[in-house]
């Protein structure tokens, strides 16, 4: 089995959380809020490409988003492929966690 890079993991998560509202700027401030790391503006495209390459998500340019004169804006969305990757990377997280204590404990004293 191929296996996502952790990278690749967050923001496909961070996808799904986003729904319709996923675009460059809203993953990253997503990111942000799971992760607590603020990524650099140009950060997430390198993963997002990989991800779309391999077939995980799809974008599509939003009509009238270009703002200011800027660019239109581009929304990812996963595909089926995208959702059954996340899936199995879902499966192998709770197997590689399963019989491991809450570790957090240990630091609450």
């Amino acid at each position: 089995m191929e296996m996502l890079s952790r990278i690749e993991e967050i923001l496909l998560i961070a996808i799904w959380k986003l729904k319709d509202n996923a675009y460059g700027i809203s993953i990253r401030e997503q990111v942000r809020s799971d992760t607590g790391v603020k990524w650099q503006s140009g950060a997430v495209y390198a993963p997002l490409n990989r991800l779309k390459k391999n077939g995980y998500v799809r974008t599509y340019k939003a009509e009238g988003s270009a703002g200011k004169g800027g660019r239109p804006r581009i929304y990812y969305q996963l595909t089926r492929l995208g959702k059954k990757k996340l899936a199995t990377i879902q499966d192998v997280n709770e197997s590689i966690w399963m019989g491991v204590p809450d570790l957090k404990k240990e630091f609450e004293s």
